[in-house]
């Protein structure tokens, strides 16, 4: 079989571009920084459960170790993450009619909201940094289901978007 020296030259260049790109990862995380501090995120809501901050803290470092590079600090990260949640709601959506007027009409589905606000400094390139921005996503439940029943389930499906949208914020840049 004889070697050409195009295919060579063309897969030498596209190796050279691939390593070239700098820091780069398949998950979309691009930073040249090897430490992230994940600072503690407080409940500062009602109806949250007492420990929705620390799941939320040790779900976020999780997530940064699973998709990155990243090693998590606990002091003197380069970058560096901490925030609240600031809301926890539970709302009826989807009215249904009773068809009696003696009887109060209902939802067919109850809307689960969860909102984190995050703080995020990089401090080897200041201009990706941000203050106090808001991340927020829901997850709708029938009605004739109790949320205690399914509340952690919620929680993860809510916080699993979170993350996603926290991660790309911050590391991806998108």
């Amino acid at each position: 079989m004889k070697n050409n020296p195009r295919s060579s030259l063309l897969f030498s260049i596209l190796i050279l571009i691939a390593y070239g790109c700098g820091v780069y990862s398949f998950t979309g995380a691009s930073t040249a920084a090897d430490t992230i501090q994940v600072g503690d995120f407080f409940n500062n809501t009602d109806l949250a459960p007492a420990n929705i901050g620390q799941t939320f803290t040790n779900s976020l470092k999780d997530y940064y170790q699973r998709n990155s590079s990243l090693s998590v600090v606990q002091d003197g990260g380069q970058l560096r993450i901490e925030g609240t949640i600031t809301e926890y709601a539970v709302r009826p959506m989807a009215p249904v009619a009773s068809g009696n007027s003696q009887q109060a009409d209902a939802a067919a589905l109850t809307r689960l909201t969860i909102g984190v606000k995050a703080t995020y400094e990089d401090s080897l390139e200041p201009k990706n940094s941000f203050k106090d921005r808001t991340f927020s996503f829901y997850a709708d439940f029938p009605n004739d289901q109790d949320l205690t029943s399914i509340q952690e389930q919620l929680e993860k499906t809510i916080f699993d978007q979170i993350l996603l949208d926290i991660f790309n914020a911050t590391v991806a840049n998108w």
